[in-house]
């Protein structure tokens, strides 16, 4: 269809929100924006850090019984929860999805943000997320999960950006189609031979894996030596350039 997609969001699932918070923050130089007390109807408490345009959040069940406490006892607390796109008309993308038998999992109207969120099971690996905001076409406007003043908490002196996803797979080149078919965009194959999406504002690749989950995310940092010593120095063990925190491994670009 035509129109508009970039990445909004990326949403990752916690038992509880420290220290995963605190650790991304410090060792990313990422700043909390906002804490939104709306998600406690579905029972859950969050985070949301700015990454330049592109939010990464952290949620982590405070009852039992929720998706989000499904999802870590599925997984055993590997892999990202959500990935969320901003589009100019999530419900014609969300009923596009339904022409290739993806359902509907819940629909979120609070004006002037609409969300269209899709069901798990269909996706397949994580949550996919439409919504639009008006007045939302800048993208430092509005946007009201990450609260008022979400741009003014974004800080570039360690990390600059979010710049990709990869998600894992038996068949990556069929989740990769899949993918592609809700979010209407062709699967492109990258130097490595790899099946990607190509947004505009980052990548997602496809690699082989035991279960279907969005397994790393790639930052482009300012200094990769100094990312990785403060890694360290919070105990987590780093694997060349790259660390598991979240569920998910954190890779750094230059």
């Amino acid at each position: 269809m035509a129109g508009y997609i970039r990445l909004r969001q990326i949403c990752l699932v916690a038992p509880r929100l420290e220290p995963v918070v605190g650790d991304i923050a410090g060792i990313m130089g990422l700043n909390v924006c906002y804490r939104d007390g709306n998600v406690a109807k579905y029972g859950l408490e969050n985070a949301l850090l700015p990454v330049d345009t592109i939010l990464l959040e952290v949620v982590a069940p405070f009852q039992p019984g929720t998706a989000a406490g499904r999802f870590l006892d599925k997984t055993g607390g590997h892999g990202g929860y959500m990935a969320i796109f901003c589009c100019d008309d999530p419900d014609a993308r969300g009923k596009h999805a339904g022409t290739i038998g993806v359902r509907i999992a819940n629909v979120i109207d609070h004006s002037p943000y609409r969300g269209v969120q899709l069901h798990p099971r269909d996706c397949r690996a994580a949550f996919i997320e439409f919504n639009h905001t008006d007045g939302s076409d800048d993208i430092l406007g509005p946007y009201p999960p990450a609260g008022p003043d979400w741009s003014k908490s974004i800080r570039k002196d360690v990390t600059q950006a979010l710049t990709g996803v990869e998600m894992q797979g038996p068949d990556p080149r069929g989740l990769a189609e899949h993918w592609g078919r809700i979010i209407e965009i062709a699967v492109t194959t990258n130097q490595a031979g790899e099946p990607e999406l190509r947004l505009p504002n980052c990548r997602f690749r496809f690699v082989k894996g035991v279960s279907e989950i969005m397994s790393g995310l790639t930052f482009r940092v300012d200094d990769i030596a100094a990312v990785r010593d403060a890694a360290k120095k919070k105990g987590y063990v780093v694997k060349g350039d790259s660390f598991d925190l979240g569920g998910v491994t954190f890779s750094l670009a230059a």
